[in-house]
């Protein structure tokens, strides 16, 4: 019988080793590093205290990359999760090659966002780009996307609502398959019209997708770094600066690994915060199919 208790144990096992040596391990050496000067200059890791942490609060750079990720977060989760839930009730109503839609909406999710970066960069050309040369053949002047600080971080965030939007609307086309024919159905010869039925009749029935889409696109968010890499590397004046980016260049560009490691842990402990915060709220109106 004892045997038999720890079946189930022994089934998580590896589970559980491959997130402490990936997930539970790096986190918490990056939390212990924190507390510690930790670059090329030292041999030896000095014990630094909440130095790193209070050198970052003073920082006017590090402000700018916090508002510069709260506006792409909110930009790309809003335009991605609109779109998305736009394009699966436009397809749910067609019968006749929906198969094609999907696919054809979906396929930017499987570029490598690299590769989507690199094409998006092409198409902002200021010179050759494909959509400059748009506005060019409608009399408008062409525009410097990634070079003019108003607009590069919106240029930016239109490379990972392309990505994700497709990926999103399949999530949302799986919850709306579930939503029975017969309660529309009631609703129209009731006289709902379509804002009704969406707010009153889809929305509930298939929030337990919308949370899930929403849980997975903050972490999508907050976890953009390839695109800034590629495109702009932060610039111009910081304005494309990214937590994850900003991480990056401090630990692997200026070597202090000390201030990444804080960093990381502020962002690990900011997105624990959000997704209790979210599970505390909006989990308890989640509707679950039984």
């Amino acid at each position: 019988m004892k045997v038999r208790r720890l079946i189930p144990y022994l089934y998580v096992l590896p589970a559980f080793v491959f997130l402490f040596l990936f997930t539970y391990y790096p986190a918490g050496f990056a939390l212990f590093r924190s507390f510690f000067h930790w670059n090329t200059s030292f041999i030896q890791p000095e014990f630094a205290g909440l130095f790193n942490y209070r050198q970052l609060l003073q920082s006017r750079r590090f402000w700018q990359v916090v508002s510069n990720t709260v506006i792409y977060s909110l930009s790309f989760i809003g335009a991605s999760t609109i779109l998305a839930l736009f394009l699966a009730v436009q397809i749910n109503k067609i019968k006749r090659a929906g198969s094609f839609y999907k696919a054809t909406f979906f396929y930017p999710t499987m570029i490598p966002m690299a590769a989507a970066a690199m094409i998006w960069m092409f198409m902002y050309l200021p010179d050759y780009g494909l959509i400059n040369a748009y506005l060019r053949r409608y009399g408008m002047s062409s525009v410097n996307w990634l070079n003019d600080r108003n607009i590069a971080l919106f240029s930016v965030t239109m490379v990972g609502i392309w990505k994700y939007t497709g990926y999103y609307m399949l999530l949302f086309l799986a919850g709306l398959r579930n939503v029975p024919d017969e309660l529309m159905d009631a609703a129209m010869i009731e006289g709902a019209n379509g804002r009704q039925r969406l707010f009153k009749i889809i929305l509930p029935l298939i929030s337990s997708h919308l949370f899930f889409i929403l849980i997975i696109a903050i972490i999508n968010a907050l976890e953009a770094v390839d695109q800034i890499y590629i495109m702009t590397q932060g610039g111009p004046s910081n304005s494309t600066n990214l937590i994850v980016y900003f991480i990056y260049q401090q630990g692997f560009r200026f070597w202090d690994m000390g201030t990444a490691s804080a960093l990381t842990a502020m962002l690990i402990v900011s997105l624990l915060l959000i997704v209790s915060f979210l599970f505390a709220t909006l989990g308890k109106k989640v509707y679950y199919e039984v």
